[in-house]
């Protein structure tokens, strides 16, 4: 009796296998390409091109050998998707006893995707759905009577895998930024409903992005202005390379993030925490070994392409700063207004950030122990900002370079000092740091073993230093020069040269000069007045 059922259970079992090979021989799925071309074309608002279709009985699904969707015709003449196939989960039954095709799944397959943004914010994807754009690259229109609207096209599961997408600009300034390995997954698909997404794919340089959003509905006028709610993470994001920074701005380096995304359709509101390391901010700079990490909150009006940071909590090591602003993407390239403020924070974890912000110091020597209170406001495009503000050091140090020893090396202005450090009690200064170079203005330095140093200066952008500067002295450096300006003169006039990492110092002759014609010139009139009380002739 087993051995009956067995063999039964066998039959049954062949008996399908052959009917799965059987079948797709007598069923013309070639049929449905034109439906299928069409009903996509007309729900797309884009000219959809599929391959030969084949049917596969097993796995419940007919395969495109190609697939291929316009861009939208004011961007370009190509493809806006191309892929190697394409997986469409059908319903059996009512394939093989009514000829009817009722789609389950879709699976895209190694797709290549293009994504073009316009100057003035508008995507190429903005206008999928909307059939004013149907024609596409090759004038194709849905077959009558076959067309689809976005209302009727709903999907329970639509994937791609392996993709591959190019991010650029009409028209172009730079290469495109290329992603990899880009896998979609969306479930209950429809333009008129919520649905959940997940993306993942890698980032040029080596990381990985993630994305688990709830999305729709669809905009019907602007697929870029759909609603989504969800939260983002990618680790090891190379910003040189990435699409989020222009390269003329200089910033590179690696960042994490994790974090959320809300938008209604209008303002789009991104929250989380980012940490950089490897940081280069300017394009003169050199990498930092400092992380730097931003809590951060932004609103970005989708239409206009402008935002605001309504939260920036910088933190590099125990230094804390606040940064807030505005910026405008609808310009090219992006404009910013912003500010920067710290107070008290500790020079020790700040000296790490210099080398990325181009500040190099005399070779061999950093800053060490203070503390240093800054207000920047930083304007323009991001690629030539410029920022101003004021700097206050207290009770810092710069170690390996010491300036009386330097200063002490002019004839005549005094003796060298013991130790390879300068002492700062306090440092204040206005500055402007723009792209052709650095300009401090009311320099106040107070040094205890030189006296207090006045003045203004530039440095350029290849580090060169051109500074007048007046050292009053007090501390250990005197001698020759300072007994001839005397008490009272403001000091020794001294012009700095050289580069950042090697300052000269030397006299002002020529004020030194004007400053002794002065004191002459007083100490004549004082004469003179002093021989009128005794009725003498003034000459």
């Amino acid at each position: 009796m087993n051995r009956r059922i067995f063999k039964i259970v066998g039959i049954v079992i062949v008996g399908l296998f052959v009917l799965a090979v059987a079948l797709p021989l007598f069923i013309d799925v070639n049929h449905f390409r034109p439906e299928i071309e069409s009903n996509v074309s007309g729900a797309l608002g884009r000219s959809v091109t599929l391959g030969d279709l084949s049917l596969s009985i097993i796995s419940g699904s007919v395969e495109a050998s190609q697939l291929s969707i316009a861009d939208d015709p004011k961007f370009s003449n190509t493809a806006f998707m191309q892929a190697k196939s394409l997986k469409v989960g059908v319903e059996l039954m009512p394939l093989i006893f009514s000829k009817r095709l009722s789609v389950t799944h879709l699976v895209i397959e190694k797709p290549q995707i293009f994504l073009l943004r316009t100057h003035d914010g508008i995507w190429n994807f903005s206008s999928l759905g909307n059939p004013g754009n149907q024609a596409g690259d090759s004038g194709k229109t849905p077959a009558k009577g076959g067309g689809s609207s976005p209302q009727n096209l709903s999907v329970d599961k639509l994937e791609i895998s392996d993709g591959t997408v190019s991010v650029g600009s009409v028209p172009a300034h730079r290469a495109p930024i290329v992603y990899d390995n880009v896998n979609v997954s969306v479930k209950n698909f429809s333009f008129t409903t919520h649905f959940p997404v997940a993306i993942a794919l890698d980032l040029p340089g080596g990381g990985l992005l993630k994305l688990e959003a709830t999305a729709g509905p669809i905009n019907p006028t602007d697929a870029s202005l759909t609603p989504v709610q969800g939260s983002v993470k990618f680790n090891k994001l190379d910003l040189a390379r990435s699409a989020l920074v222009s390269p003329e701005t200089g910033i590179a380096g690696t960042a994490d993030f994790d974090g959320t995304v809300n938008s209604d359709g209008h303002t789009a509101k991104a929250s989380g925490t980012v940490k950089a390391s490897g940081l280069k901010l300017v394009p003169k700079g050199t990498t930092s070994s400092q992380t730097v990490q931003v809590v951060f909150a932004v609103e970005h009006d989708l239409q206009k392409e402008t935002g605001q940071v309504t939260q920036g909590n910088v933190t590099i090591g125990r230094a804390a700063l606040k940064l807030t602003g505005t910026y405008n993407m609808q310009v090219e390239p992006t404009s910013i207004h912003m500010t920067l403020t710290g107070q008290s924070m500790p020079v020790d974890d700040l000296q790490a950030l210099l080398p990325a912000l181009g500040v190099t110091l005399p070779t061999g020597s950093k800053l060490k122990g203070g503390t240093l209170n800054m207000n920047f406001d930083a304007v323009g495009p991001v690629d030539k900002v410029v920022a101003t503000g004021s700097v206050r050091m207290a009770n810092g140090k710069l170690e390996g370079f010491n300036l009386t020893s330097k200063l002490s090396a002019i004839p005549g202005l005094g003796r060298k000092s013991s130790g390879n450090d300068t002492d700062i009690q306090t440092l204040n200064s206005d500055v402007r740091y723009a792209p052709d170079g650095i300009r401090l203005d009311k320099i106040n330095v107070v040094i205890p073993s030189i006296g207090t140093v006045t003045g203004a200066g530039t440095v350029s952008a290849n580090k060169d230093l051109d500074f007048k500067m007046v050292a009053d002295l007090s501390g250990a450096v005197g001698g020759g020069l300072s007994k001839i300006v005397g008490p009272g003169s403001g000091g020794i006039p001294v012009t700095v040269g050289g580069t950042t990492s090697n300052p000269t110092f030397m006299p002002d002759m020529k004020a030194l000069a004007g400053n002794q014609i002065k004191s002459i010139g007083s100490a004549g009139k004082s004469i003179g007045k002093v021989g009128g009380l005794f009725g003498k002739k003034k000459n």
